[in-house]
């Protein structure tokens, strides 16, 4: 493997797959729009640390634009393609499903074109626990039923699913799809909890919580996703896997978590519950284990320090992120 095309490369999951890859020597080049779904600040502050590292390529275009696309691949050819990129968020699908189908659905279809065109063997695609639904069993195997999601952003993945499965039958593309569930870290997206609830307790601003916070969480550090990701990338056929961490908590419980870890009491403002949001979500990774030999390696309480000593060192231009 000596070349990968990472989409979405200056998102908070693609930057950290591009990091790894390019600190084990292989070449990557990162396509990303930087479009403003959550305040781009955050992908410019990723961007900037991948162009420091050798052996990385930014293109500038959108995965949407077929032609943006051929021009790419005309240019270059890759040894793989990792599909990170995509419109993310629950809430914003319910508001927009349009542009979900647009990124998530077509933008993987025109990247699985261009594999076939372009002789390109190996693809991997990022899906989402909340495919699963709502009345999973828990922790949640990948044979559960994915066919009812409860919103047009796990719909739109499904989609992508299906096309991958598509591609592999007629083409003999060989594809790994990752459930991810609720990735966090350092350098973060703004709209997930881990990174407003930092920032809203450390500057004793209102925390707002939708529905009582009884509702759990099986959170996954971002390098223990960044690796499971690399080793998909050896040849499985066609395999869905899981991967997510191996402990969940209430966001109640996370709430006190961070506030002992900050040193400061959160405001705690309780909203009405979101209908779309998933009442709980806990991954069965035995799959990814046999399969890949992948287990997460960083447990909640490391991680959620090492995410608040990173909000500490970037408070000063954190203070203005758009949440």
């Amino acid at each position: 493997m000596n070349h990968v095309l990472i989409t979405g490369a200056a998102g908070f999951i693609g930057s950290k797959i591009a990091e790894f890859l390019l600190n084990d020597g292989i070449q990557v080049t990162g396509i990303d729009n930087l479009n403003p779904v959550y305040d781009p600040i955050l992908k410019e502050y990723r961007l900037k640390k991948l162009q420091t590292l050798d052996g990385f390529h930014f293109f500038h275009g959108d995965i949407t634009d077929s032609c943006q696309l051929e021009s790419l691949f005309q240019q270059t050819q890759f040894d793989a393609v990792i599909n990170i990129a995509g419109v993310p968020g629950v809430r914003l699908s319910v508001e927009n499903p349009w542009i979900f189908l647009e990124t998530n659905t077509k933008g993987c279809l025109n990247l699985l074109e261009e594999c076939r065109k372009h002789d390109i063997h190996k693809f991997i695609q990022a899906s989402t626990s909340s495919i699963y639904g709502e009345n999973a069993p828990y922790p949640t195997p990948e044979t559960a039923d994915s066919d009812h999601p409860l919103q047009p952003y796990a719909a739109s993945k499904k989609g992508a699913e299906a096309m991958c499965h598509a591609y592999h039958y007629l083409y003999g593309i060989d594809v790994t799809i990752f459930r991810f569930f609720t990735v966090y870290g350092p350098a973060g997206r703004p709209d997930m909890a881990m990174l407003r609830f930092i920032k809203w307790i450390s500057e004793e601003t209102p925390l707002k919580i939708n529905g009582d916070g009884n509702q759990t969480r099986g959170f996954t550090y971002v390098d223990d996703i960044a690796r499971g990701t690399i080793l998909g990338l050896k040849k499985v056929g066609y395999e869905i896997m899981n991967l997510g961490g191996h402990e969940t908590i209430s966001i109640n419980d996370l709430i006190s978590k961070l506030e002992q870890i900050i040193g400061k009491k959160a405001i705690l403002e309780y909203k009405p519950a979101f209908k779309a949001d998933m009442s709980a979500n806990l991954a069965d990774i035995s799959k990814a284990k046999k399969i890949l030999g992948w287990q997460p390696e960083i447990n909640l309480s490391t991680g959620l320090e090492r995410t608040v000593d990173w909000y500490r060192k970037e408070r000063s231009w954190l203070a203005d992120l758009r949440i």
